[in-house]
């Protein structure tokens, strides 16, 4: 199976949330898809098809593969702590996760585009791996070549400021990974206990 690159207003009607940033269509129609739309009796889903559907939710949202999600998955459950938390922190570390919270590309697929394409930089040396973990104290920023890009840097809209994790130098146009997130600072409507239990099966 290939990453997704279909039409981003169907899976986030398939979720009844704006999980790709697709809000605009959405109120329209928040039905699910489907040729029967709204008047189509849909079943209450059982406990195994919430926990599949919050693991897809999560990986729709930040971009990954199953074989790539289970990784980070197990990771997750080596590390201290509580194994949903720890599964949300990597995948908040992760590169492009990282250059979309800073505010550098729109979208995570965006972001994705610039590490890939090799504009990225982390700690001086340019980084093309877009699962590349974070580590706190690195240093992100454009490369200088693409720094004078205008069509690159044009994109810049600024760090939320709700994201405490994250440092970002206006004038340098570097950020910093300080720490890894609490899972409260977490903007994602993600049920990450649920996909703990489907793992856990």
């Amino acid at each position: 199976m290939a990453r997704y690159t279909g039409p981003k207003t169907k899976i986030c009607r398939k979720f009844g949330e704006p999980i790709l940033g697709n809000a605009k269509y959405l109120d329209k129609n928040s039905n699910p898809p489907g040729q029967h739309g709204a008047s189509k009796k849909r079943k209450t889903l059982g406990e195994y098809a919430l926990q599949l559907k919050e693991k897809q939710k999560a990986k729709y949202t930040y971009g990954l593969l199953e074989r790539q999600f289970r990784k980070t998955f197990d990771e997750a459950s080596r590390m201290k702590g509580v194994k949903g938390e720890n599964l949300i922190k990597l995948l908040e570390a992760r590169l492009d996760n990282t250059v979309f919270r800073l505010g550098l590309a729109a979208s995570r697929p965006e972001a994705r585009q610039l590490v890939t394409h090799k504009h990225i930089t982390v700690n001086g040396e340019t980084m093309n791996i877009p699962s590349y973990s974070c580590k706190p104290g690195d240093i992100i920023a454009y490369k200088a070549k693409s720094l004078h890009n205008s069509s690159i840097t044009s994109k810049v809209r600024g760090k939320n400021a709700k994201i405490n994790w994250l440092d970002w130098n206006e004038t340098e146009k570097k950020g910093t990974f300080i720490t890894y997130p609490e899972r409260e600072a977490v903007p994602e409507n993600i049920k990450e206990q649920l996909i703990v239990e489907l793992y856990s099966k």
